[in-house]
């Protein structure tokens, strides 16, 4: 059985509020799952220590098991200094989109033809 320790969300609409448990990956996200191992509520400030509640002995016993944590909660962990900061690496996400790249090479060929003018006129 291939085990995720993941979110499942709850709350109401535009309320959200996240248990962290341990599921088999093939249950649905909210569906039916092993154990709760904890609560993620983003709606508190970020330096609230209430947002992210976690049993970490629970956590650590379910990855000795083999549960494989997704981005979220290895985050979680992360913080919590339970697990070791994976280095992250998305290039595609730094380069800027298509309108901004096409505004920034308008705006350096506009450059250039003012640079090229300004030569012209002090060579005359």
């Amino acid at each position: 059985m291939a085990l995720k320790i993941r979110l499942a969300r709850g709350g109401s609409k535009k309320r959200p509020h996240y248990a962290i448990v341990v599921a088999d990956s093939r249950m649905p996200r909210d569906g039916r799952f092993i154990e709760k191992v904890g609560t993620y509520n983003p709606l508190l400030a970020k330096d609230d220590e209430r947002r992210v509640n976690m049993d970490v002995e629970r956590i650590q016993y379910w990855i000795g098991q083999g549960a494989q944590t997704t981005d979220r909660v290895s985050r979680f962990l992360e913080n919590a200094g339970v697990v070791d900061k994976k280095a992250r690496n998305n290039p595609n996400k730094a380069k800027p989109g298509k309108a901004a790249a096409d505004r920034a090479e308008a705006k350096a060929a506009k450059a250039a033809a003012a640079s090229e003018a300004t030569e012209e006129a002090a060579a005359e």
